[in-house]
């Protein structure tokens, strides 16, 4: 994984940040990681589980995931919410 996370740091831009999830990733799996990063982006608004499901169409089995990765994981959310928010 350390290879991985080396390759993603050394891109440069978003064109070639979109080109290598594209090539490394399906349809699918890019799809449910905007899907999980967009339940974050909801869960730190405050909004109810039932209503991010609703709103994202994720289950409330993935809302749930991602709100106690958020509170309970490494801080890769919390740290990807503040800078995304400055």
């Amino acid at each position: 994984m350390r290879e991985l996370f080396d390759a993603i740091l050394s891109l440069e831009s978003r064109p070639e940040t979109e080109a290598f999830f594209r090539d490394l990733c399906t349809l699918s799996e890019l799809e449910a990681m905007a899907h999980r990063w967009q339940v974050a982006r909801l869960l730190e608004q405050g909004l109810p589980y039932l209503e991010i499901a609703e709103q994202t169409g994720a289950s409330t089995t993935t809302v749930t995931r991602v709100a106690h990765w958020l509170r309970h994981g490494e801080g890769g959310y919390r740290t990807a919410l503040d800078r995304s928010a400055s």
